[in-house]
């Protein structure tokens, strides 16, 4: 298992840590502020968001799509 997720579920209901943001923390994608992994580590946990670049190992779950008929 990987050891953040360990992590995690040992005490998930702990806050998340607010970390000053610096360069290459985060870029915009469109009117988006993506996070990167750089910054993420730094928070370090996961806030089970499904964040693009999440260095956690977390997948959020997949959107479901319409069946074409």
């Amino acid at each position: 298992m990987n050891p953040y997720n360990e992590r995690m579920e040992q005490d998930s209901s702990a806050p998340i840590p607010q970390v000053p943001l610096e360069p290459g923390d985060w870029y915009f994608d469109g009117p988006n502020m993506v996070f990167t992994a750089q910054y993420l580590l730094k928070r370090g946990t996961c806030c089970k968001s499904g964040c693009r670049h999440c260095p956690y190992g977390f997948a959020a779950a997949p959107v479901p799509t319409k069946p074409e008929d």
